[in-house]
């Protein structure tokens, strides 16, 4: 079985607890839905062992077409882009490109595949824009409640290191939230105070503020499947349990799972309703960060991504329905 690992340096435990009020977005013709993939840091959308996960999922799924989310025309520049930006203004762009993109843009839906923070990107796409909207997100070692500790640097990587020290000394003044990417996932739980008042993005996302932005919740609540995958061994995301939006405290050792967390009980972004309607999916698979089998990733392609026999008509449904 061949083993993939990303260049990335970024048993199902979900219950049937409710009735599905919405039907499944797929195409009458049955054509399988584009498919929209996000990759992690310090990778690009070039990069050869991205590609082969897009190559992978249309050699697996007849008439697949692929679209790979990129912030610059070269890889370079989209490489970059993973360490520095403004993740509001990224995130904006993606969604002019994709609707601008004539497949995309023409198609019932389309499905998305997120690896680290690629995952927490398109879930911000869902929320803020969804146009054209996503059936079913699947995320692979995201950063979905942030990260305690950035990520360390391969020894010859001198464009992450040179951001590292700017990151750990100054995470919280306006220049590094509004330049530098990890800095604005960033979230550690004995800091919430300075996480709330200054955090750029991941606060807002989460709609963790007093004035939650409805518009988050009822964009996700469309999703037909939001599935989330740790990875068991992940040493690179830190918490890596943060794959499923629990809050883990690094110096108690003390884990909330995210259906104990205020989050989801007074469901601020509609995961309550996704996982009392069997649409919300925790999993993990063993390995480090971004280390992916060929029988995982197939796993994902056929049960998620493959066309189903149903009716675009569910989309317009659904929205009355929120």
């Amino acid at each position: 079985m061949k083993l993939l690992e990303l260049a990335a340096i970024g048993g199902v435990i979900s219950g049937a607890r409710g009735a599905v009020l919405q039907q499944p977005i797929h195409s009458e013709t049955k054509d399988a839905l584009p498919l929209v993939i996000w990759h992690g840091l310090g990778d690009n959308f070039q990069a050869e062992g991205l590609r082969s996960v897009g190559e992978f999922a249309e050699e697996t799924i007849e008439g697949l077409y692929v679209y790979y989310v990129h912030l610059a025309d070269d890889a370079s520049g989209d490489r970059e882009a993973t360490f520095l930006g403004n993740l509001t203004q990224q995130i904006d762009q993606v969604c002019a490109d994709m609707a601008a993109d004539p497949i995309l843009s023409t198609a019932p839906a389309i499905n998305a595949l997120g690896f680290s923070q690629g995952g927490q990107f398109l879930r911000g796409y869902v929320e803020r824009c969804n146009n054209p909207p996503v059936a079913n997100l699947v995320t692979f070692g995201s950063q979905h409640n942030g990260i305690a500790e950035f990520q360390s640097c391969d020894s010859g990587d001198w464009v992450c290191r040179g951001f590292q020290g700017v990151l750990k000394g100054n995470t919280w003044s306006g220049f590094v939230q509004n330049r530098l990417v990890p800095a604005q996932y960033y979230r550690d739980p004995e800091d919430l105070e300075n996480y709330l008042e200054f955090s750029n993005f991941l606060a807002d996302i989460n709609n963790e503020r007093p004035l939650k932005n409805q518009t988050y919740k009822e964009n996700l609540k469309k999703l037909e499947k939001f599935v989330m995958y740790v990875f068991d061994e992940d040493t690179t995301v830190v918490p890596r349990q943060s794959g499923w939006f629990s809050e883990y405290n690094m110096t108690s050792n003390q884990e909330t799972k995210l259906r104990d967390r205020q989050l989801y009980k007074e469901d601020w972004l509609g995961l309550k309703y996704l996982d009392d309607n069997d649409r919300l999916v925790f999993r993990n698979t063993s390995g480090g960060h971004m280390r992916l089998t060929d029988k995982v990733l197939k796993e994902v392609f056929l049960e998620y991504f493959s066309p189903l026999e149903s009716s675009v008509s569910g989309m317009e449904s659904s929205s009355a329905e929120l």
